[in-house]
Protein backbone atom coordinates (compact mmCIF):
# COMPACT_ATOMS: atom_id res chain seq x y z
CA UNK A 1 0.00 0.00 0.00
CA UNK A 2 1.12 3.34 -0.86
CA UNK A 3 2.41 5.64 2.17
CA UNK A 4 0.50 9.21 1.20
CA UNK A 5 0.39 12.25 3.27
CA UNK A 6 -1.29 14.91 1.63
CA UNK A 7 -0.94 18.33 3.00
CA UNK A 8 -3.20 21.19 2.96
CA UNK A 9 -3.09 24.81 3.92
CA UNK A 10 -6.18 26.26 5.88
CA UNK A 11 -5.16 30.06 4.41
CA UNK A 12 -4.36 32.66 6.33
CA UNK A 13 -7.85 34.27 7.58
CA UNK A 14 -11.63 32.86 7.43
CA UNK A 15 -13.59 30.46 4.89
CA UNK A 16 -14.23 33.26 2.10
CA UNK A 17 -10.43 33.01 1.30
CA UNK A 18 -10.37 29.01 1.33
CA UNK A 19 -9.92 27.31 -2.19
CA UNK A 20 -12.28 25.14 -2.92
CA UNK A 21 -10.15 21.99 -3.90
CA UNK A 22 -9.02 22.51 -0.23
CA UNK A 23 -12.43 22.90 0.92
CA UNK A 24 -13.45 19.65 -0.51
CA UNK A 25 -10.41 17.75 0.93
CA UNK A 26 -11.22 18.85 4.49
CA UNK A 27 -14.73 18.32 4.40
CA UNK A 28 -14.33 14.43 2.56
CA UNK A 29 -11.52 13.38 4.65
CA UNK A 30 -12.22 10.56 6.96
CA UNK A 31 -8.44 10.93 8.27
CA UNK A 32 -7.74 14.46 8.90
CA UNK A 33 -5.41 15.57 11.17
CA UNK A 34 -4.83 19.26 12.43
CA UNK A 35 -1.96 20.96 13.13
CA UNK A 36 -3.72 23.20 15.20
CA UNK A 37 -7.69 23.66 15.73
CA UNK A 38 -6.82 27.20 16.56
CA UNK A 39 -8.19 28.73 12.93
CA UNK A 40 -10.90 30.68 11.23
CA UNK A 41 -12.09 28.33 9.10
CA UNK A 42 -11.97 24.86 11.39
CA UNK A 43 -14.19 26.95 13.69
CA UNK A 44 -16.36 27.79 10.75
CA UNK A 45 -16.63 24.81 9.08
CA UNK A 46 -17.59 23.10 12.75
CA UNK A 47 -19.62 19.60 12.29
CA UNK A 48 -18.53 19.36 8.57
CA UNK A 49 -15.03 17.86 9.63
CA UNK A 50 -13.66 15.12 11.42
CA UNK A 51 -10.32 15.67 12.65
CA UNK A 52 -8.07 14.83 14.99
CA UNK A 53 -5.79 17.97 16.10
CA UNK A 54 -2.04 17.85 17.86
CA UNK A 55 -3.08 21.07 20.22
CA UNK A 56 -2.46 18.74 23.54
CA UNK A 57 1.07 18.11 22.11
CA UNK A 58 2.47 21.46 22.64
CA UNK A 59 1.21 21.02 26.71
CA UNK A 60 3.56 18.30 26.40
CA UNK A 61 6.93 19.84 25.57
CA UNK A 62 8.79 22.48 26.69
CA UNK A 63 10.33 23.20 23.46
CA UNK A 64 8.70 23.52 19.78
CA UNK A 65 11.59 21.35 18.23
CA UNK A 66 10.22 18.26 20.75
CA UNK A 67 6.73 19.68 19.53
CA UNK A 68 7.16 19.16 15.80
CA UNK A 69 9.56 15.72 16.42
CA UNK A 70 6.58 14.47 18.09
CA UNK A 71 3.72 15.98 15.26
CA UNK A 72 5.80 14.83 12.57
CA UNK A 73 6.37 10.86 14.12
CA UNK A 74 2.82 10.84 14.66
CA UNK A 75 1.87 11.55 11.20
CA UNK A 76 4.31 9.17 9.66
CA UNK A 77 2.73 6.12 12.10
CA UNK A 78 -0.64 7.39 11.16
CA UNK A 79 0.45 7.16 7.24
CA UNK A 80 1.44 3.45 7.58
CA UNK A 81 -2.30 2.16 8.18
CA UNK A 82 -4.13 4.66 5.94
CA UNK A 83 -3.59 7.95 3.51
CA UNK A 84 -3.89 11.18 5.67
CA UNK A 85 -4.70 14.98 5.31
CA UNK A 86 -2.47 16.99 7.50
CA UNK A 87 -4.00 20.65 7.63
CA UNK A 88 -1.74 24.00 8.55
CA UNK A 89 -2.31 27.68 9.42
CA UNK A 90 -1.19 29.69 6.02
CA UNK A 91 0.38 28.10 3.48
CA UNK A 92 2.30 24.78 3.85
CA UNK A 93 5.58 25.96 2.44
CA UNK A 94 5.74 28.98 4.39
CA UNK A 95 6.51 29.36 8.22
CA UNK A 96 5.79 25.60 8.77
CA UNK A 97 8.58 23.74 10.45
CA UNK A 98 6.53 20.68 10.73
CA UNK A 99 6.03 20.39 6.70
CA UNK A 100 10.09 20.75 6.25
CA UNK A 101 10.47 17.72 8.75
CA UNK A 102 7.86 15.26 6.83
CA UNK A 103 9.84 16.43 3.24
CA UNK A 104 12.66 15.12 4.79
CA UNK A 105 11.88 12.46 6.99
CA UNK A 106 8.96 10.89 5.03
CA UNK A 107 10.85 10.91 1.45
CA UNK A 108 13.95 9.38 2.91
CA UNK A 109 11.59 6.54 4.73
CA UNK A 110 9.52 5.84 1.58
CA UNK A 111 6.31 7.90 1.83
CA UNK A 112 4.36 10.16 -0.89
CA UNK A 113 3.92 13.71 0.33
CA UNK A 114 1.94 15.68 -1.54
CA UNK A 115 1.28 19.34 -1.18
CA UNK A 116 -2.00 20.72 -1.81
CA UNK A 117 -2.19 24.25 -1.99
CA UNK A 118 -3.81 27.54 0.65
CA UNK A 119 -3.17 30.73 0.43
CA UNK A 120 0.08 32.23 2.86
CA UNK A 121 -0.59 34.86 5.14
CA UNK A 122 2.58 36.80 3.75
CA UNK A 123 -0.65 37.66 0.57
CA UNK A 124 -2.54 38.84 3.00
CA UNK A 125 -0.23 40.53 4.99
CA UNK A 126 1.42 42.56 2.06
CA UNK A 127 -2.36 43.87 1.21
CA UNK A 128 -3.11 44.90 4.96
CA UNK A 129 0.35 47.01 5.18
CA UNK A 130 -0.02 48.22 1.54
CA UNK A 131 4.14 47.38 0.99
CA UNK A 132 5.73 45.74 -2.63
CA UNK A 133 8.25 43.18 -1.02
CA UNK A 134 9.91 43.94 -4.72
CA UNK A 135 11.55 46.86 -2.63
CA UNK A 136 13.03 44.11 -0.23
CA UNK A 137 11.71 41.82 2.17
CA UNK A 138 12.97 39.32 4.89
CA UNK A 139 10.57 36.99 6.95
CA UNK A 140 11.92 35.82 9.88
CA UNK A 141 10.62 33.31 12.67
CA UNK A 142 10.46 35.11 15.81
CA UNK A 143 11.65 31.98 17.63
CA UNK A 144 15.01 32.12 15.64
CA UNK A 145 14.91 35.86 15.72
CA UNK A 146 19.14 37.51 16.42
CA UNK A 147 20.31 41.20 15.73
CA UNK A 148 22.64 40.01 13.40
CA UNK A 149 20.33 38.50 10.90
CA UNK A 150 18.08 41.43 10.39
CA UNK A 151 18.17 43.48 6.63
CA UNK A 152 16.60 47.10 8.51
CA UNK A 153 16.92 48.75 5.08
CA UNK A 154 14.01 46.53 3.13
CA UNK A 155 10.74 45.50 4.89
CA UNK A 156 10.55 43.03 7.75
CA UNK A 157 8.12 40.74 8.71
CA UNK A 158 8.12 38.65 12.04
CA UNK A 159 5.77 35.99 12.22
CA UNK A 160 4.94 33.01 15.06
CA UNK A 161 4.85 36.39 17.58
CA UNK A 162 1.82 34.62 19.29
CA UNK A 163 2.23 35.52 22.96
CA UNK A 164 3.53 38.21 25.18
CA UNK A 165 6.70 36.59 26.39
CA UNK A 166 7.77 35.87 22.23
CA UNK A 167 6.39 40.23 21.99
CA UNK A 168 8.76 40.88 24.87
CA UNK A 169 11.83 38.62 23.52
CA UNK A 170 11.24 40.36 20.07
CA UNK A 171 11.24 43.64 21.44
CA UNK A 172 14.33 43.14 23.54
CA UNK A 173 16.39 41.70 20.57
CA UNK A 174 14.90 45.06 18.08
CA UNK A 175 16.28 47.28 20.59
CA UNK A 176 19.78 46.48 20.21
CA UNK A 177 19.09 47.32 16.70
CA UNK A 178 16.55 50.60 16.62
CA UNK A 179 15.61 53.42 19.06
CA UNK A 180 12.83 52.53 21.33
CA UNK A 181 10.41 54.60 19.94
CA UNK A 182 10.54 53.70 16.43
CA UNK A 183 7.29 53.12 14.59
CA UNK A 184 6.12 49.38 14.01
CA UNK A 185 2.91 47.86 12.90
CA UNK A 186 0.99 44.87 14.54
CA UNK A 187 -0.67 42.71 11.93
CA UNK A 188 -3.53 40.47 13.48
CA UNK A 189 -5.43 37.93 11.51
CA UNK A 190 -4.65 39.80 7.99
CA UNK A 191 -7.32 39.35 5.07
CA UNK A 192 -10.11 37.87 7.42
CA UNK A 193 -13.16 39.33 8.78
CA UNK A 194 -10.78 40.16 12.13
CA UNK A 195 -8.02 41.49 10.36
CA UNK A 196 -6.64 44.56 12.63
CA UNK A 197 -3.28 46.98 11.86
CA UNK A 198 -1.88 49.03 14.96
CA UNK A 199 1.12 50.97 14.40
CA UNK A 200 2.80 51.61 18.22
CA UNK A 201 6.38 52.47 19.38
CA UNK A 202 8.69 49.54 19.28
CA UNK A 203 9.06 49.36 23.08
CA UNK A 204 4.65 49.48 23.81
CA UNK A 205 5.30 45.86 21.90
CA UNK A 206 4.67 43.33 24.69
CA UNK A 207 2.29 45.59 26.69
CA UNK A 208 -0.57 45.07 23.11
CA UNK A 209 -3.48 43.09 23.99
CA UNK A 210 -4.03 42.08 20.82
CA UNK A 211 -1.63 39.68 20.25
CA UNK A 212 -2.58 36.14 19.59
CA UNK A 213 -1.02 32.80 17.22
CA UNK A 214 -2.47 35.32 13.94
CA UNK A 215 0.15 38.01 14.92
CA UNK A 216 3.05 39.32 12.84
CA UNK A 217 5.36 42.44 13.62
CA UNK A 218 6.24 44.79 11.12
CA UNK A 219 9.05 46.80 10.72
CA UNK A 220 9.38 49.34 7.76
CA UNK A 221 12.43 50.36 6.59
CA UNK A 222 15.19 52.22 8.30
CA UNK A 223 15.72 55.56 5.91
CA UNK A 224 17.53 57.36 8.33
CA UNK A 225 21.34 56.39 8.04
CA UNK A 226 21.90 57.39 11.74
CA UNK A 227 19.97 54.68 13.20
CA UNK A 228 22.37 52.30 11.50
CA UNK A 229 25.70 53.80 12.29
CA UNK A 230 25.87 50.77 14.69
CA UNK A 231 26.19 48.59 12.12
CA UNK A 232 29.62 47.74 10.60
CA UNK A 233 28.29 47.46 6.97
CA UNK A 234 27.28 51.42 7.77
CA UNK A 235 31.00 52.28 8.94
CA UNK A 236 32.10 50.11 6.14
CA UNK A 237 30.11 52.15 3.81
CA UNK A 238 30.85 55.68 5.68
CA UNK A 239 34.84 54.59 4.83
CA UNK A 240 34.22 53.72 1.12
CA UNK A 241 32.47 57.47 0.78
CA UNK A 242 35.31 59.21 2.21
CA UNK A 243 37.67 57.96 -0.11
CA UNK A 244 34.94 57.63 -3.46
CA UNK A 245 35.05 60.09 -6.17
CA UNK A 246 33.17 63.14 -4.33
CA UNK A 247 34.94 61.92 -0.82
CA UNK A 248 37.46 63.92 1.42
CA UNK A 249 40.88 64.79 -0.13
CA UNK A 250 42.92 64.26 2.48
CA UNK A 251 41.41 60.57 3.06
CA UNK A 252 41.79 59.88 -0.93
CA UNK A 253 45.94 60.75 -0.70
CA UNK A 254 46.34 58.51 2.23
CA UNK A 255 48.79 55.04 1.52
CA UNK A 256 49.50 52.11 3.91
CA UNK A 257 52.84 53.88 3.97
CA UNK A 258 51.52 57.57 5.48
CA UNK A 259 48.82 55.94 7.69
CA UNK A 260 51.66 54.00 9.72
CA UNK A 261 52.16 56.59 12.41
CA UNK A 262 48.10 56.99 12.82
CA UNK A 263 47.83 53.38 13.71
CA UNK A 264 51.00 53.27 16.14
CA UNK A 265 49.54 56.63 17.64
CA UNK A 266 46.19 55.04 17.93
CA UNK A 267 47.57 51.77 19.81
CA UNK A 268 49.09 54.15 22.47
CA UNK A 269 46.45 56.13 22.81
CA UNK A 270 43.97 53.04 23.38
CA UNK A 271 47.10 51.58 25.95
CA UNK A 272 46.81 54.86 27.98
CA UNK A 273 42.67 54.69 28.44
CA UNK A 274 43.28 50.64 29.43
CA UNK A 275 45.56 51.97 32.07
CA UNK A 276 43.49 54.57 33.37
CA UNK A 277 40.50 52.22 33.26
CA UNK A 278 38.15 54.85 31.33
CA UNK A 279 35.33 52.74 29.70
CA UNK A 280 34.36 56.01 27.85
CA UNK A 281 38.02 56.21 26.78
CA UNK A 282 38.27 52.40 25.67
CA UNK A 283 35.70 53.03 23.50
CA UNK A 284 36.78 56.29 21.57
CA UNK A 285 40.19 54.84 21.20
CA UNK A 286 39.12 51.26 19.88
CA UNK A 287 37.27 53.18 17.48
CA UNK A 288 40.21 54.76 16.33
CA UNK A 289 42.12 52.19 16.09
CA UNK A 290 39.01 50.52 14.33
CA UNK A 291 39.07 53.56 11.96
CA UNK A 292 42.77 52.67 10.61
CA UNK A 293 41.82 49.18 9.95
CA UNK A 294 39.18 49.72 8.04
CA UNK A 295 41.45 52.58 6.21
CA UNK A 296 43.50 49.90 5.44
CA UNK A 297 41.94 47.80 4.34
CA UNK A 298 39.58 50.18 1.65
CA UNK A 299 43.08 51.22 0.41
CA UNK A 300 43.33 47.85 -0.54
CA UNK A 301 40.21 47.37 -2.04
CA UNK A 302 40.66 50.31 -3.97
CA UNK A 303 43.77 48.92 -5.43
CA UNK A 304 41.89 45.51 -6.35
CA UNK A 305 44.03 43.67 -3.69
CA UNK A 306 42.38 42.81 -0.71
CA UNK A 307 39.03 44.22 1.07
CA UNK A 308 38.12 43.94 4.71
CA UNK A 309 36.15 40.75 3.68
CA UNK A 310 39.52 39.22 3.06
CA UNK A 311 40.84 40.29 6.52
CA UNK A 312 37.71 39.28 8.43
CA UNK A 313 38.07 35.47 6.77
CA UNK A 314 41.56 35.25 7.27
CA UNK A 315 41.84 36.03 11.14
CA UNK A 316 38.06 33.87 11.41
CA UNK A 317 40.10 31.01 9.81
CA UNK A 318 42.95 31.09 11.76
CA UNK A 319 40.69 31.64 14.97
CA UNK A 320 39.01 28.10 14.28
CA UNK A 321 42.30 26.75 12.97
CA UNK A 322 44.20 27.89 15.96
CA UNK A 323 41.81 26.64 18.34
CA UNK A 324 40.80 23.05 18.38
CA UNK A 325 40.07 22.62 21.68
CA UNK A 326 37.09 24.85 21.20
CA UNK A 327 36.15 24.29 17.54
CA UNK A 328 37.74 20.76 17.05
CA UNK A 329 37.93 17.22 19.50
CA UNK A 330 41.32 18.54 21.18
CA UNK A 331 41.39 18.94 24.69
CA UNK A 332 43.67 20.67 27.39
CA UNK A 333 44.20 21.49 31.06
CA UNK A 334 45.05 25.16 31.13
CA UNK A 335 46.08 28.33 29.09
CA UNK A 336 49.98 27.59 28.80
CA UNK A 337 48.82 24.50 26.80
CA UNK A 338 46.58 26.83 24.48
CA UNK A 339 49.78 28.52 23.50
CA UNK A 340 52.04 25.41 23.18
CA UNK A 341 49.12 24.45 20.43
CA UNK A 342 49.13 27.75 19.38
CA UNK A 343 52.90 27.62 18.13
CA UNK A 344 52.68 24.67 17.26
CA UNK A 345 49.90 24.67 14.59
CA UNK A 346 51.41 27.95 14.22
CA UNK A 347 54.98 26.36 12.64
CA UNK A 348 52.84 23.71 10.71
CA UNK A 349 51.01 26.43 8.71
CA UNK A 350 54.35 28.54 7.80
CA UNK A 351 55.23 24.91 6.38
CA UNK A 352 58.82 24.59 4.99
CA UNK A 353 58.83 28.58 4.32
CA UNK A 354 62.46 29.39 5.57
CA UNK A 355 63.72 31.98 7.99
CA UNK A 356 66.91 32.96 8.34
CA UNK A 357 66.41 32.87 12.14
CA UNK A 358 63.89 31.92 14.42
CA UNK A 359 63.75 35.80 16.02
CA UNK A 360 62.68 36.83 12.46
CA UNK A 361 59.24 36.16 13.41
CA UNK A 362 59.24 38.72 15.35
CA UNK A 363 58.30 42.32 13.96
CA UNK A 364 61.39 44.62 13.26
CA UNK A 365 59.11 47.87 14.13
CA UNK A 366 58.01 46.86 17.70
CA UNK A 367 59.46 49.74 20.27
CA UNK A 368 62.27 48.40 21.85
CA UNK A 369 61.25 47.73 24.95
CA UNK A 370 58.71 45.13 23.49
CA UNK A 371 60.43 43.70 20.99
CA UNK A 372 63.47 42.95 24.01
CA UNK A 373 60.53 40.96 25.42
CA UNK A 374 59.40 39.30 21.91
CA UNK A 375 63.11 38.31 21.32
CA UNK A 376 63.54 36.35 24.45
CA UNK A 377 60.36 34.84 24.24
CA UNK A 378 61.55 33.34 21.07
CA UNK A 379 64.79 32.35 22.28
CA UNK A 380 63.40 30.35 25.28
CA UNK A 381 60.97 28.47 23.25
CA UNK A 382 64.42 27.06 22.33
CA UNK A 383 65.91 26.14 25.47
CA UNK A 384 67.97 29.35 25.90
CA UNK A 385 67.03 30.73 28.84
CA UNK A 386 67.81 30.59 32.35
CA UNK A 387 66.14 27.88 34.10
CA UNK A 388 64.55 30.19 36.90
CA UNK A 389 64.39 33.51 38.03
CA UNK A 390 67.26 33.28 40.02
CA UNK A 391 69.54 33.27 37.07
CA UNK A 392 67.95 36.17 35.44
CA UNK A 393 68.00 38.38 38.83
CA UNK A 394 72.28 37.30 38.97
CA UNK A 395 72.47 38.92 35.33
CA UNK A 396 70.65 41.97 36.57
CA UNK A 397 73.27 42.20 39.26
CA UNK A 398 76.23 41.59 36.41
CA UNK A 399 74.98 44.02 34.26
CA UNK A 400 74.32 46.58 36.41
CA UNK A 401 77.88 46.70 38.00
CA UNK A 402 79.06 46.49 34.20
CA UNK A 403 77.57 49.57 33.90
CA UNK A 404 78.51 51.19 36.98
CA UNK A 405 82.21 50.05 36.17
CA UNK A 406 81.77 52.33 32.79
CA UNK A 407 80.52 55.21 34.18
CA UNK A 408 82.85 55.36 37.15
CA UNK A 409 85.53 55.38 33.94
CA UNK A 410 83.32 57.53 32.19
CA UNK A 411 85.54 58.07 28.51
CA UNK A 412 83.52 56.41 25.96
CA UNK A 413 79.51 57.63 25.90
CA UNK A 414 78.63 55.04 23.40
CA UNK A 415 79.95 52.28 25.55
CA UNK A 416 77.86 53.78 28.91
CA UNK A 417 74.56 53.91 26.50
CA UNK A 418 75.17 49.98 25.63
CA UNK A 419 75.53 48.93 28.83
CA UNK A 420 72.29 50.63 29.80
CA UNK A 421 70.89 48.60 27.16
CA UNK A 422 72.38 45.27 28.57
CA UNK A 423 70.88 46.10 31.99
CA UNK A 424 67.68 46.90 30.16
CA UNK A 425 67.51 43.70 28.42
CA UNK A 426 68.49 41.77 31.35
CA UNK A 427 65.65 43.65 33.84
CA UNK A 428 63.32 43.13 30.56
CA UNK A 429 64.31 39.15 31.05
CA UNK A 430 63.12 39.15 35.03
CA UNK A 431 59.86 40.69 34.12
CA UNK A 432 59.61 38.14 31.41
CA UNK A 433 60.08 35.48 33.88
CA UNK A 434 57.29 36.70 35.94
CA UNK A 435 55.00 37.13 32.85
CA UNK A 436 55.12 40.92 32.94
CA UNK A 437 54.96 42.88 29.01
CA UNK A 438 57.73 45.60 29.95
CA UNK A 439 55.97 48.21 27.26
CA UNK A 440 52.61 47.42 29.19
CA UNK A 441 54.59 47.85 32.62
CA UNK A 442 56.20 51.22 31.60
CA UNK A 443 53.21 52.87 29.61
CA UNK A 444 51.26 51.97 33.33
CA UNK A 445 54.29 53.92 35.05
CA UNK A 446 54.16 56.95 32.67
CA UNK A 447 50.70 57.54 33.27
CA UNK A 448 51.35 56.82 36.91
CA UNK A 449 53.95 59.50 36.88
CA UNK A 450 51.81 61.93 34.85
CA UNK A 451 48.91 62.09 37.56
CA UNK A 452 51.63 61.98 40.35
CA UNK A 453 53.03 65.07 38.87
CA UNK A 454 49.89 66.84 37.66
CA UNK A 455 48.81 66.51 41.36
CA UNK A 456 51.90 68.45 42.84
CA UNK A 457 51.45 71.11 40.03
CA UNK A 458 47.74 71.23 41.48
CA UNK A 459 48.92 72.25 44.61
CA UNK A 460 51.45 74.52 43.54
CA UNK A 461 48.89 76.57 41.80
CA UNK A 462 46.38 76.50 45.31
CA UNK A 463 49.30 77.39 47.00
CA UNK A 464 50.62 80.54 45.09
CA UNK A 465 53.36 78.56 44.49
CA UNK A 466 55.87 78.36 41.31
CA UNK A 467 57.16 75.00 40.73
CA UNK A 468 60.85 76.19 40.59
CA UNK A 469 60.59 78.14 44.11
CA UNK A 470 59.31 74.66 45.78
CA UNK A 471 61.96 72.83 47.36
CA UNK A 472 62.12 68.88 46.66
CA UNK A 473 61.20 68.22 49.96
CA UNK A 474 57.81 70.19 49.22
CA UNK A 475 57.07 68.35 46.00
CA UNK A 476 57.67 64.93 47.43
CA UNK A 477 55.60 65.69 50.10
CA UNK A 478 53.09 66.17 47.47
CA UNK A 479 53.97 63.18 45.58
CA UNK A 480 53.15 61.26 48.58
CA UNK A 481 49.95 62.61 48.86
CA UNK A 482 48.96 61.43 45.86
CA UNK A 483 50.43 58.36 45.91
CA UNK A 484 48.40 57.80 48.96
CA UNK A 485 45.15 59.10 46.93
CA UNK A 486 45.63 56.52 44.16
CA UNK A 487 45.86 53.68 46.92
CA UNK A 488 42.49 54.90 48.56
Amino acid sequence: MTKTITIVGLGAGDLNQLPYGVYRLLTQSEHLFLRTKEHPVISELGDQLHFESFDTIYEQHDDFDHVYTAIVDTLLTKANEMNIIYAVPGHPLVAEKTVQLLLKEGRKKGYTIKIEGGQSFLDSTFQALEIDPVEGFQLVDAFDLRKEMLQLKGHVIITQVYDHMIASEVKLTLMEQLPDHYKIKIVTAAGSSLQELREIELYELDRETTINNLTSVYIPPVTDDTILYHQFSSFRHIIAELRGPNGCPWDKEQTHQSLKKYLIEECYELLEAIDKDDIDHIIEELGDVLLQVVLHAQIGEDEGMFSIDDVIKGVAEKMVRRHPHVFGQQSVTDSDEVLTNWEEIKKKEKGTREEQSILDAVAFSLPALSKAFHLQKKAAKVGFDWPSVEGAWDKVKEELKEFEDEIAVNKDHSLIIKEFGDLLFAFVNVGRHYKIEPEEALSSTNVKFYDRFGYIEKMAIEHNRQLQNMSLEEMDHYWNEAKKLDKE
